[in-house]
This record gives structure tokens, sequence and C-alpha cells, in this order.
């Protein structure tokens, strides 16, 4: 009995706790990703998952050197794309840390390469701004925004925003 006693009393106490901190606000949620040395976010919703580097890469004729070529992910075919690349910042350097973040976007099929994935990051939505900071990377007019904390910050890259510029899109030009 004082075992069940003992487990309510600690399942009341998490529950207070979770409403507590919904209560306080809402929560922003992302994937943390290293490029460049920076480090960025990108919207839960915007990635459909992580993948290590694939083995084997189709080569693209005619395809801009960033494409780095076609990777066959569970009988489905996707570009994989040198993110630092295509934004002129030199090329990935390929570690084992390197990972693929697939993006999540109905129509336009990508995978990313960057240097590293962090894993999840959560952030209270008043520590957002939408002030684009200065990187390294010339990544500006992907940025949705900042979230900043005592030391840090944290600028988003908009996945969606990327995918659907033409320079990307030009990719077989």
């Amino acid at each position: 009995y004082e075992l069940l006693a003992e487990l309510e009393r600690r399942a009341r106490t998490v529950t207070a706790s979770a409403e507590s901190r919904v209560a306080a606000g809402r929560e922003w949620v992302g994937v943390a990703l290293r490029m460049a040395g920076e480090l960025y976010l990108v919207a839960r919703e915007e990635a459909r998952e992580v993948l290590g580097v694939p083995s084997t890469l189709a080569r693209v004729p005619g395809a801009k050197n960033w494409v780095l070529g076609l990777a066959n992910v569970r009988g489905q075919l996707l570009p994989i794309i040198d993110l630092r690349l295509f934004l002129d910042a030199g090329t990935t350097p390929t570690t084992r840390n390197t990972r693929v973040i697939v993006a999540n976007h109905r129509d336009i099929p990508a995978g990313l390469l960057v240097e590293e994935v962090l894993g999840f990051r959560r952030f209270p939505e008043q520590e957002f701004t939408a002030d684009v900071p200065p990187t390294i990377v010339r990544c500006g007019k992907y940025l949705a925004g900042c979230f900043r904390r005592p030391g840090e910050q944290w600028p988003v890259l908009s996945l969606r925003t990327l995918l659907e510029d033409p320079l990307f899109l030009g990719a077989a030009a």
C-alpha cells in the first residue's frame, strides 16, 4: 500500500509541474543542428527524419555541384543536398557526426547534409524574436527569427523558404 501511495504522490507532482509549464506559456520545439561551426534550429514540423549519410549516391548528370546525388531511402529516391555548399559556405565535411535532415515538404523531397544534428531543443515562445542575427553562413533570407537566451542565440532556419526558393528549385539548370 505504501508503494502505491508513493507512486500516486509522484504522479501528482509530475502532473502538477507539467500543468504549470503549460500555464506559464507555450513551448516551441525544434531540431538543433551545426553548420559551419554555428548552431541553428529547424522547426520540428519541417523535419521528417534524421538519417546517417547514405553510403551509395547515384550521380545526377547536369545538376548543380551542391546536389550530391540520389539516395534510395526505403525504396524512395531522395536527392541529397550539401546545405553548406548550396549556401556558398564551403563543403560539409563528412565525419561520423554528419547527418542528413529529411525535409518534411509535400511537393519537394530533399535530404540536407549538415555537420551534426544535436537533437531536439525546447524554448518558451517568449524567447523568440523576429530579428535575424548575423551568421557566418550567409543564410539570412532563409532565417525566420531567433531564440535568445543569456549567452546563446539560436537562429531558426526555415526549410520551407529554402526549398521553395527559385535558386533551390533550379538545381538542374
